[in-house]
């Protein structure tokens, strides 16, 4: 299955909130290592680093949340690519760090940012529910297996942004944001395409 997160019922397991430094001035993590480290937060198997980059696959809406707190207004930056015609590169921002599905759907607690979801069809932000109808959508561009992107996502106030290789993708502009306990986390995520993630660069705003 290469669809992001399809499935039946809508479970999700959340944990009480990890207790975590913040990011401070600025945080960056280019996995030029062997072992995830202390930073990141498994939350079930597909995650490992490989020549200098962080790797994916089938990890099924286990993210992999970075134990940092975010600052409410933040630049997240990061390089990513996809081996797999699916595409489904897939991020989580301003979640509460440790939750993660126990079925096929998933419920998250962030904004979630998917280019090329659903067999590479789709470019979405979404509010929590990737599948709720209010997701902010667009089709096109597509993910070029091999091809490296940058993705830059901020928020300032209550609009998020969503920008690849330095042109707009999505926008949202919440009159609730997401903030507080809860809502601090970063996280890379995958359903079962093999993902790579690299150059995570997090700057407060």
């Amino acid at each position: 299955m290469v669809l992001s997160g399809v499935g039946v019922g809508l479970a999700t397991v959340g944990c009480t909130e990890p207790r975590s430094p913040s990011v401070g001035q600025r945080f960056e993590d280019h996995f030029e290592r062997t072992e995830l480290g202390s930073d990141w937060r498994e939350t079930g198997e597909g995650w490992r680093i490989e020549e200098g980059a962080l790797r994916g696959q089938g990890a099924r809406n286990h993210p992999l949340w970075l134990r940092r707190k975010l600052p409410r207004n933040a630049r997240i930056e990061f390089d990513a690519w996809s081996d797999s015609p699916a595409g489904d590169l897939k991020c989580e921002v301003w979640g509460d760090g440790s939750s993660h599905a126990v079925q096929s759907s998933y419920t998250a607690t962030s904004y979630v940012v998917i280019f090329g979801g659903w067999s590479n069809n789709y470019n979405v932000i979404a509010r929590m529910d990737e599948h709720a109808p209010d997701r902010r959508q667009r089709v096109g561009p597509r993910v070029e297996m091999g091809r490296h992107y940058h993705f830059s996502i901020e928020r300032r106030g209550r609009v998020l942004r969503w920008m690849l290789d330095g042109a707009p993708m999505l926008e949202w502009d919440d009159p609730d944001p997401l903030a507080g306990p809860g809502h601090e986390y970063f996280a890379f995520n995958d359903w079962d395409a093999q993902v790579h993630f690299d150059n995570l660069v997090i700057t407060p705003l």
